[in-house]
């Protein structure tokens, strides 16, 4: 049995609803999900395949605004249920990035090149009006920056982008 996530990839942004797209096989056609970051989470099942070894496409949208994340990495996870001790098997996990915990209001993201000469205080100033939210940049590129000092000409960052 093989469970795929095809949609979020790892360290995608994400809005409320989680989006969550792939194909899935369980026992009696049962697949569990989890949202959560450690603190909270979000847990459900669905329906996919026939259940007796097909699998089938599937595509959730897991309403998260109940939960009272605190941490921008949320796990978004599948997996089926042992019929015989009751235990998680064929778990597949991708890392996101929760977007409305590092933008107020986020419905979406704008990519930017680095240009020569650019700093994230820069970057900031020109899509927020603010130098200083530059830590937001941070937190939306954790696999793209390790060092806020050090970004490069022709990187590509996500600029998250809210209601506020």
């Amino acid at each position: 049995m093989t469970n795929r996530i095809d949609q979020p990839r790892p360290f995608d942004l994400v809005g409320d609803p989680v989006l969550v797209a792939g194909v899935g096989n369980g026992f009696e056609a049962t697949v569990n999900y989890r949202v959560g970051e450690g603190h909270d989470e979000v847990t459900g099942h669905f329906m996919t395949g026939g259940g007796s070894g097909e699998h089938g496409g599937f595509q959730l949208r897991i309403d998260v605004s109940g939960a009272a994340f605190t941490l921008d990495r949320l796990l978004v996870q599948i997996f089926s249920v042992s019929p015989e001790d009751g235990r998680e098997m064929h778990v597949v996990t991708v890392p996101v990035l929760y977007g409305p915990r590092i933008v107020p209001g986020y419905f979406g993201f704008r990519e930017h090149r680095v240009t020569p000469g650019e700093t994230l205080s820069r970057i900031a100033e020109a899509h927020y009006g603010d130098s200083s939210l530059y830590p937001r940049l941070v937190r939306a590129n954790p696999d793209r920056i390790d060092d806020p000092d050090l970004i490069f000409p022709g990187q590509v960052l996500r600029v998250p982008v809210g209601t506020e």
